[in-house]
């Protein structure tokens, strides 16, 4: 997905051509293994999957040119990889909008699950990652919960250097100097620009402990599914936090509390009926379902849904229904 330009034209048969080829195969050896991790963190910046993947080239545009400059002595291909994808990203995040949850707005969450529902219009939400794109997601891309989406909506709010210090010192572990040097900052202003962070994220309920384990998880969507498919809203809310959060892109319609998601879903199942398809995914190393809902004699995609999970109930479910995140997922529209 990420090829690499590879300069002149390799069919040409002189002796260059073929030293120049040799080259873009050592090239894409050193490189290549770190494409999935990169993309997570270019996706950890922006909030975008498209956005992240065109970074993600950028960065191994900006690498290819500038290889004959790299010096191992001074940082490991991971390193400089890292420091040109973050130096990209900044200069990506110029031009670009922040991208928001509904949470994020400003405004209050509804008291009335029944209220009339608010389209958004343009704007350019945080979108949800495939796992599929990510590999493992034991791996690094996805460890300590780092890409959940409610950390990555919370990092929406910061400034981009913030943001870009925030993902370098706790995401990746990188010593204050190092980060000065990929940032061309002093790491006074680095350990000052964390601590910025890290106070709005505490200011927005971010938790270290946010994430439960993964078997626990499943059991958790499992249950979800029995009472969604049997519309068992008292199952339902058996299985909420008290302060659990829905939203519900591209609506800017968003509420807090077991009573209002039980609210809402009653409003849910009056509208559409009991009968459901619910097909397990995954996005941001969390649990996701695709929910279809009965339409004449199949079923028709209805949202994407992804859930937090922390201390064996749901304390956020996020409902996209954007046509873009349904390709993005690569959802079939129709089941039989």
């Amino acid at each position: 997905m990420y090829k690499v330009r590879q300069g002149p034209d390799s069919r040409s048969r002189g002796p260059d051509s073929r030293s120049e080829s040799m080259a873009n195969v050592d090239f894409e050896a050193h490189t290549g293994r770190y494409r999935r991790e990169l993309l997570a963190h270019c996706y950890r910046m922006l909030g975008s999957v498209q956005d992240a993947e065109d970074l993600v080239q950028e960065t191994y545009l900006r690498a290819w040119r500038a290889r004959d400059s790299y010096d191992e002595k001074r940082a490991g291909m991971r390193t400089w990889l890292y420091r040109i994808a973050t130096n990209a990203c900044l200069t990506a995040l110029e031009q670009r909008g922040r991208r928001p949850m509904p949470s994020g707005l400003g405004h209050e969450p509804g008291d009335d699950p029944r209220e009339a529902l608010v389209h958004g219009g343009e704007i350019p939400w945080l979108q949800p990652i495939p796992d599929a794109l990510l590999g493992d997601p034991s791996e690094a891309a996805v460890a300590q919960g780092s890409l959940r989406l409610a950390l990555v909506a919370a990092m929406q709010q910061l400034p981009a250097r913030q943001r870009a210090v925030l993902v370098l010192r706790e995401v990746l572990d990188w010593p204050a100097a190092e980060v000065a040097r990929a940032l061309d900052m002093t790491p006074a202003a680095v350990n000052s620009a964390l601590q910025r962070a890290r106070k709005t994220l505490s200011q927005s309920g971010i938790r270290e402990d946010e994430v439960s384990e993964r078997a626990e998880q499943r059991a958790v969507v499992d249950s979800y599914v029995a009472a969604f498919r049997n519309a068992d809203l008292a199952a339902l809310e058996k299985l909420l936090s008290d302060d659990v959060i829905m939203e519900m892109p591209p609506m800017l319609n968003w509420y807090v509390g077991r009573a209002d998601y039980i609210g809402f879903m009653a409003r849910v199942f009056d509208i559409n009926g009991s009968d459901w398809r619910l097909v397990p995914i995954g996005a941001n190393g969390q649990p996701a379902l695709a929910a279809y809902v009965r339409d004449g004699d199949g079923y028709a995609l209805h949202t994407l849904q992804v859930f937090t999970i922390r201390g064996g109930l749901v304390t956020n479910l996020i409902a996209y229904q954007v046509e873009e995140i349904f390709r993005l997922f690569d959802l079939p529209t129709r089941l039989p």
